[in-house]
């Protein structure tokens, strides 16, 4: 689960800038272009102006091309924010960091969970910059619908029909057209160009413009595929990169797909066996007899969906949703408790706020940024969809691997099939990822990106390091495991890599 936390730490004004020069309130930095197409010149020797936003922080933004093929034509600006290093010491320079999704917005992970994103070593080590990936958040963002009831239409609403029936995927059809349209109307020529190469390319841009030579970098989850190809495209410019919770960049759509199903089974089956035990816990017996409940509650929200009290739908997508929202964090497991108790007393609250939350839905109904939109614009550039006739299969074998969600994870190519672009990057191999060591971190308990995939990623690295963490929940890194962090610390701030393979 998120955490939003309020943070106490020195002021910027008081603290040494590795590569900037003071003036006033703002601050300067002095841009460290390296090697580059003479194209690029006016992208990769801008000098930025960092000004005072929020306490604590500097904002600043970054202009790149749209177009990377033609740099020469329109521009899209990239937002980052800055916490400076506090150790009396001064900087090591720039830690960048990405906390996934595609569509996950760096700059809110620094501005309101700094002590989430990193620990206290690297605060005190690196100015810690959260930025905006193209298309995202505080960036100039993709934008589908007009307003946040008009989301919550496409997010929400039961698409009439049994699913996968030709009623059903007719329907569908047609509600991702008319999304991808919006997207079309709202978001304008850069809706074409949010794939995960460009937006490599521009974080090369923004580690020159901040002044470092190399690129110290931490991503979480889709964060490890930006990671990834930043570090095929420009080899030479790595300095120290920490991939957490690996996505494993050969595989395709269903592929893909398929393992998160069964990571997300592995996970709620994991969860029961912690719920049983106690005495709160709405189930009993065997994990399977609590997987087939479960499994009942999930059909009768398919076969009649529930008004809940906003008048939205509570239907059996939205409720998997909200199964599968609390497994990324064992933290949040005992929501999980409470939904399913809520439920057998006619209850949805708890059902709907942590749906609320995957989505990224606000109390009052807005959206707290453009995640749903960018996932989807982000994901369907990356990887081609596949082939609409081998859809009933790989239902009916996700059905019989995860046999209480997959039936949820199927058809889910279907945004991507009818997107008006199309992919601009096959799955596949990793290009030559330089000469520096790559940190890769896999936990053995993790359902979205499963523990296989970390120890297929360092395999395509030139030298990948690989620290498995035994444990639940998405990601490794400070979720409270000293080993982790102390191996991840040391690489960062000593340049000592860790062994080939690190058990924590």
């Amino acid at each position: 689960m998120r955490r939003w936390l309020t943070l106490v730490v020195a002021g910027l004004t008081v603290t040494v800038l590795a590569g900037c020069s003071l003036i006033g309130g703002t601050t300067l930095s002095t841009p460290k272009p390296g090697v580059y197409d003479p194209r690029n010149e006016k992208f990769y020797t801008q000098v930025l102006t960092w000004s005072p936003c929020d306490t604590d922080f500097t904002c600043t933004r970054v202009s790149v091309p749209v177009d990377w093929s033609a740099p020469e034509g329109d521009t899209t600006e990239i937002a980052l924010i800055r916490h400076a290093a506090t150790a009396e010491t001064g900087s090591r320079g720039s830690l960048f960091v990405n906390p996934g999704g595609p569509g996950g917005s760096g700059v809110a992970l620094v501005r309101d969970s700094l002590d989430y994103a990193v620990d206290a070593e690297l605060t005190a080590q690196f100015d810690i910059i959260g930025f905006d990936p193209r298309g995202v958040g505080e960036s100039d963002p993709v934008t589908c619908t007009p307003s946040s009831s008009a989301m919550d239409e496409f997010v929400y609403s039961i698409t009439p029909g049994e699913r996968g029936s030709s009623e059903w995927l007719n329907n569908r059809r047609a509600e991702i057209e008319a999304f991808a349209s919006g997207c079309q109307k709202y978001s304008g020529a850069l809706l074409a160009h949010v794939d995960t190469l460009s937006a490599a390319r521009d974080l090369d841009v923004l580690r020159a413009a901040v002044g470092d030579e190399k690129l110290k970098f931490l991503g979480y989850s889709y964060g490890t595929l930006l990671g990834a190809l930043y570090a095929s495209t420009f080899p030479d410019n790595v300095g120290r990169l920490v991939l957490d919770g690996a996505v494993d960049p050969t595989l395709d759509s269903s592929s893909e797909n398929s393992s998160q199903a069964a990571g997300f089974e592995m996970s709620l089956r994991n969860w029961i066996d912690w719920c049983v035990p106690q005495e709160a816990c709405p189930f009993s017996g065997t994990t399977e007899q609590a997987m087939n409940s479960i499994g009942e509650m999930i059909r009768a929200f398919e076969a009649e969906p529930v008004r809940t009290s906003d008048g939205r739908m509570l239907g059996a997508d939205t409720f998997v949703t909200a199964i599968v929202a609390p497994l990324y964090s064992q933290d949040a497991w005992p929501y999980l408790l409470d939904m399913f108790n809520e439920y057998y007393e006619g209850s949805t609250t708890t059902a709907m706020m942590l749906a609320d939350w995957y989505n990224g839905r606000n109390d009052d109904g807005t959206y707290e940024d453009n995640q749903t939109e960018a996932f989807i614009a982000i994901s369907c550039l990356d990887t081609p969809a596949s082939d609409p006739d081998s859809w009933a299969a790989e239902a009916a074998q996700l059905e019989r691997d995860a046999p209480i969600l997959g039936r949820y994870f199927s058809y889910s190519d279907m945004a991507c099939a009818y997107w008006p672009y199309p992919a601009v990057r096959i799955p596949a191999d990793l290009a030559d990822t330089g000469a520096q060591p790559i940190v890769v971190i896999g936990t053995t308990g993790d359902p979205a990106t499963p523990i296989e995939w970390a120890r297929d990623f360092v395999t395509l690295l030139h030298d990948g390091r690989l620290i498995e963490f035994s444990g639940e929940g998405h990601t490794g890194y400070n979720r409270g495991s000293t080993c982790v962090n102390d191996l991840v610390d040391e690489y960062f701030i000593s340049d000592s890599a860790p062994p080939a393979v690190s058990s924590c």
